[in-house]
């Protein structure tokens, strides 16, 4: 008996590129869920070498004004817009990336009678809790959405605290996963005892907290040497305080690298440390470390502690010293860092894309029928 297939209708309102972890999942997700149609809305510029998951992917045109004054009059065009494009597709279900954002409000208020899952990504969980007019958006796209997706419990509680507990019963947890046949383990065995080679991959900006690393390898016993690879708007001031602290022999900074290349220069590092202090979605991250056999120094979060629970080494978050301490003691101790290392590919092992995209498409047809 030959499968349904699916006409999905998505998006993320963001240049068509492998940009930030959102936009590699996506990528990922619908090139993994067997027997769909997927249409993707994006921006400009599209790189033509990420499209292919899709199979078609339209650009949008509205002008982005995605704050002040502006935004209403921005949404209301953007809506428009995707009304006339649904209008045209015709899909079977939408699926709205981040809950609460422009282009999951003119979904929502564009879809008449076509259902919604929505599927939320962190930054928009974390902007309803800082802003009230977001978390509006959030519940008004939660309100409309015949399911809410979330990669943690961990995440599906934040957003049933901030809907008032209205959705509990919408909401449903699919882990995210990364395709795991691509990653390559290093053959040579950790190095012994002795200072570490660290890295240290993702957005710089507060919440990923990138300045703990810093700070850490300045209170350290041993000169444990740190590559930071990535982009942000606290790169200058990460770079001033390396100088501060007399850390430019030890810590190095490396421009944001497409994931081949990212995967690529994995296997040569002892261990990966994860510094986020707030809200963190999933990590997909973490999971790209642990597949590539490196063991994971985390900051203690809720839903980081649910993914990787004893595969990993946590510390408190926010917190030098704590990382520090972390730090020298995996240096010191070699066997534990190779047990860490078996670990850490077993439970890697959990969070295969294949499995993601078979769970969202389950729930897909449940509510489509």
């Amino acid at each position: 008996m030959t499968a349904k297939l699916l006409n999905v209708l998505t998006g993320i309102n963001r240049p068509a590129a492998p940009s930030s972890g959102s936009m590699i999942l996506v990528n990922d997700l619908y090139g993994a869920m067997p027997e769909i149609h997927t249409t993707f809305l994006g921006r400009e510029p599209v790189d033509q070498t990420w499209k292919g998951a899709f199979d078609e992917l339209i650009t949008l045109s509205t002008p982005k004004h995605p704050h002040g004054p502006d935004f209403a009059p921005y949404v209301g065009a953007l809506t428009r817009e995707v009304g006339a494009l649904i209008e045209k597709i015709q899909p079977n279900i939408i699926h709205a990336q981040y809950l609460g954002f422009a282009l999951s409000q003119a979904f929502t208020r564009t879809a008449g009678n076509i259902p919604v899952i929505a599927i939320a990504h962190g930054p928009d969980v974390l902007a309803a809790e800082c802003s009230a007019a977001e978390r509006e958006g959030l519940i008004e796209v939660a309100a409309t959405s015949a399911a809410i997706v979330a990669p943690t419990a961990a995440l599906a509680d934040r957003i049933d605290h901030l809907t008032g507990g209205r959705f509990t019963d919408r909401l449903t947890v699919i882990p995210w996963g990364i395709p795991l046949s691509d990653a390559l383990v290093s053959d040579q065995p950790p190095s012994e005892s002795g200072p570490l080679s660290l890295v240290h991959a993702g957005r710089l900006d507060d919440n990923k907290s990138t300045i703990t690393a810093v700070e850490a390898l300045a209170l350290t016993d041993q000169p444990h040497h740190l590559t930071v690879i990535g982009e942000g708007t606290l790169r200058e001031h990460l770079e001033h305080r390396v100088l501060e602290l007399g850390l430019r022999d030890r810590i190095q900074f490396d421009p944001f690298l497409p994931r081949v290349e990212l995967w690529r220069r994995l296997p040569n590092f002892d261990a990966f440390v994860f510094t986020t202090k707030g809200l963190e979605a999933f990590g997909l991250v973490l999971i790209e470390a642990q597949a590539h056999g490196l063991p994971v120094v985390y900051s203690d979060l809720p839903g980081v502690r649910e993914i990787l629970g004893t595969a990993g080494v946590p510390y408190t978050p926010g917190d030098p010293r704590s990382l520090a301490v972390v730090l020298d003691e995996m240096g010191r101790n070699f066997h534990r860092r190779k047990a860490f290392t078996k670990t850490a590919l077993a439970n890697a092992r959990r969070y295969n894309i294949t499995a993601t995209g078979r769970q969202l498409r389950e729930l897909t047809l449940r509510v489509t029928a």
